[in-house]
């Protein structure tokens, strides 16, 4: 997914504040949230989409 290590460990959920975990799948990757909205982020380009409207469950 190529996101800087640094970066993940400032990131957080815009929903919940919960840690974000990167995740590799078929369009790229996503950051799935580990706190109680359990929402997935995609990461486009290498680039974290934290927008909850594009957010999946």
């Amino acid at each position: 997914m190529g996101l800087d290590p640094k970066l993940l460990e400032i990131i957080v959920c815009p929903q919940c504040h919960g840690a974000l975990l990167p995740v590799e799948t078929s369009e790229g990757g996503e950051l799935t949230c580990q706190g109680e909205c359990q929402l997935r982020y995609p990461v486009r380009d290498g680039i974290p989409v934290l927008l909850v409207d594009e957010a999946s469950k």
